[in-house]
């Protein structure tokens, strides 16, 4: 467990104290292509501009917006959906509307390709999966905030509610709807989907039967952030590509994996001992009040 929990606030390491990064940290800015200059996670006012937190001595993205570095998710993205050559720009949250005219979500990218009048010819969509955080992340950014010199030695080990990735929870409250929901749109449209994700989250997937990209439905657009000693930021890098079958994907992140029976039964047991050697249960006074 690392000292210092935080491996980027607001587009910077803790310990850089460069100009840009003074400033970054000082109007609270967002270096990634965010909506607006200024970073918004998780409150307008008081943003929240942890980028990325350390899990050992790896960084894990934990703001989706952090993905964006250069649009190079996008760049790959296209790839994968459109052939070489082809025109194409990005549309941001876009809603996805089922049959029934229910909101399926909002698609984070969208990338649309057009020709010379700019008519839409293609699409896909690209989801970002960035990591949930178990634990309490605020307090040490809070705490950094205070005092960013100070703070860039910041020891936070053996506080309560120490922050960490939940793979867990980001694939089976995230990803796994995501996929569900907005993927089977995608895939009864004969479109594509693409997921950009950090490698740590997808190597805790379970394993995914590669297909050929031109027989895939998905593309896992698989990330890490390296660090540049020279400059002391992390940069975006690809770690690789991985292709996969809709249904395949969508059957082994979904399907859990069994443990033992005899354990379970072990547990059922111990229930059914104790209700059965314990007092009755008390009677329903409803039931016994009510007519025959």
């Amino acid at each position: 467990m690392p000292k210092n929990p935080l491996a980027e606030v607001f587009g910077f390491p803790p310990d850089n104290y460069s100009k840009d990064a003074k400033r970054y940290r000082k109007h609270r800015l967002c270096p990634f292509g965010n909506g607006v200059p200024n970073c918004t996670k998780d409150k307008a006012k008081d943003p929240l501009g942890v980028c990325s937190i350390l899990d050992g001595d790896n960084p894990v993205i934990t703001c989706p917006i952090r993905f964006r570095e250069g649009w190079i998710i996008a760049e790959d993205a296209a790839s994968f959906f459109f052939p070489e050559g082809t025109k194409w720009t990005t549309l941001t949250e876009v809603r996805m509307k089922d049959r029934h005219g229910k909101s399926a979500g909002n698609v984070d990218v969208v990338l649309v390709a057009y020709d010379d009048r700019g008519k839409v010819m293609d699409f896909g969509a690209l989801e970002v999966q960035a990591v949930y955080i178990s634990g309490n992340i605020r307090n040490p950014f809070q705490k950094y905030m205070e005092n960013t010199v100070a703070g860039g030695k910041l020891d936070w080990h053996g506080k309560p509610n120490y922050p960490k990735p939940d793979y867990l929870c980001s694939s089976r409250k995230r990803l796994a709807p995501q996929l569900i929901f907005k993927g089977g749109i995608l895939k009864a449209w004969s479109k594509r989907t693409a997921v950009a994700l950090n490698k740590g989250f997808f190597e805790t997937l379970p394993s995914l039967t590669e297909v050929p990209p031109s027989k895939a439905d998905i593309a896992w657009l698989v990330y890490d952030l390296v660090r540049d000693e020279a400059s002391n930021r992390f940069e975006l890098v690809r770690d690789r590509v991985v292709y996969t079958s809709f249904e395949e994907s969508l059957l082994q992140i979904t399907r859990s994996e069994a443990g033992e029976m005899e354990e379970f039964v072990e547990k059922l047991q111990e229930k059914i001992d104790k209700k059965l050697d314990g007092p009755p249960n008390p009677p329903d006074l409803e039931a016994l009040d009510a007519p025959f």
